[in-house]
């Protein structure tokens, strides 16, 4: 199961940070992801991170903004938002894998004033 939670309505140039709660399988041995999907526009992905963390990508819209991390102890993925632009709104979902198989059902991310 993936639960994520964080999102909210956010002004152009604030942060969030979404969390990504899971159980039922071992999270430290997958790769994780998120990604984000606003209407009219395809699933697109945000972010992902290897296990133990030792490799990140990252989409080029998000790059030097959004930071993935992930706690193997909590098992719990997350993704710090920052510089958010009016274009970052969408739902935000996290996932498991690289490439991704499993989704959890997201969470709404608006950047407005």
């Amino acid at each position: 199961q993936l639960v994520e939670s964080g999102g909210g309505l956010v002004q152009p140039g604030g942060s969030l940070r979404l969390s990504c709660a899971t159980s039922g399988f071992t999270f430290s041995h997958n790769a994780m992801s998120w990604y984000r999907q606003s209407p009219g526009r395809d699933r697109e992905v945000v972010a992902r991170i290897s296990v133990g963390a030792s490799s990140t990508s990252y989409a080029d819209s998000v790059k030097g903004r959004f930071t993935i991390s992930r706690d193997d102890v909590k098992k719990t993925l997350y993704l710090q938002m920052n510089t958010l632009k009016p274009e970052d709104t969408a739902v935000y979902t996290c996932a498991i894998g690289w490439p991704a198989w499993y989704w959890g059902q997201g969470t709404q991310v608006t950047v407005s004033s």
